[in-house]
C-alpha cells in the first residue's frame, strides 16, 4: 500500500484545522489566517495546499459529512438496522450539544449562500433519510412506501432537531421524549 503523500498529509492537516477553528470561533471568524495557526503553518502554505477559503470550506464539509468510504452521510457504515440507527441519532453522541454541532450549524449557515456546500448537506441529508426508509421498509414492510418514506423523515428532523434544540435546552429529558415521540411514531406504522 502506498504511503500518503506529503501534500495529502497537509490537506487533511489543514482541514481538521478548520473544522477545530469553525468549532471554536463560528463561521464568520473562520480566516485564513486563523485556520494557519490552528494547523501551525504559515498562510500562504495553506494557500499552496488547499487554494482559497471558498474551496477549503467545501473541502471541509465534504471531509465532516463522508462516512468511512467516503460517501456522503450522517450515519456511520457499520449501522445496517433501524434500531442500531435510532440508538445512534438519539444516543449521546450524536445528540450532545458539542463542536460538532457547532460544526453542523456553521456549514447550515454556509448552504444558505453557497450552492455547493448546500449539495454537500443535501446529499448527506438525503442519503440517511434514503437509509432510514430502507430500514423501515425491513422492519415495517407491510406499512405503504411513502409512509416508510415520510416517516423517514420524521425520524431524521426529530433527530436534528433533537440536536439543535440542545444548543439552549439543557433539560436532561429531552432527548428521551424525542426518542419515544420516534418510536410512538414508528409504532403507529
Amino acid at each position: 500500500m502506498a504511503r500518503p503523500s506529503v501534500a495529502d498529509e497537509r490537506r487533511e492537516q489543514i482541514i481538521e484545522a478548520t473544522l477545530q477553528t469553525i468549532s471554536e470561533q463560528g463561521i464568520s471568524k473562520t480566516t485564513l489566517d486563523r485556520i494557519a495557526d490552528a494547523a501551525g503553518m504559515s498562510r500562504g502554505h495553506v494557500r499552496h495546499f488547499v487554494g482559497n477559503r471558498d474551496r477549503l470550506l467545501l473541502d471541509a464539509a465534504r471531509a465532516f459529512y463522508a462516512d468511512e468510504r467516503g460517501e456522503p452521510a450522517i450515519l456511520p457504515v457499520a449501522i445496517d438496522d433501524l434500531g442500531s440507527a435510532l440508538d445512534f441519532l438519539f444516543g449521546p453522541e450524536f445528540a450532545a450539544s458539542g463542536a460538532e454541532n457547532a460544526i453542523v450549524l456553521a456549514f447550515v449557515e454556509l448552504a444558505r449562500s453557497t450552492p455547493e456546500i448546500a449539495e454537500v448537506l443535501a446529499a448527506a441529508y438525503t442519503s440517511t433519510r434514503e437509509r432510514l426508509s430502507a430500514y423501515l421498509a425491513e422492519a415495517k414492510p407491510d406499512a405503504p412506501a411513502a409512509t416508510r418514506e415520510a416517516a423517514a423523515q420524521g425520524v431524521l428532523s426529530a433527530a436534528l432537531g433533537n440536536v439543535f434544540i440542545g444548543d439552549f435546552d439543557r433539560d436532561d429529558g429531552r432527548t428521551a421524549r424525542a426518542r419515544a415521540a420516534v418510536d410512538a411514531l414508528l409504532e403507529a406504522l
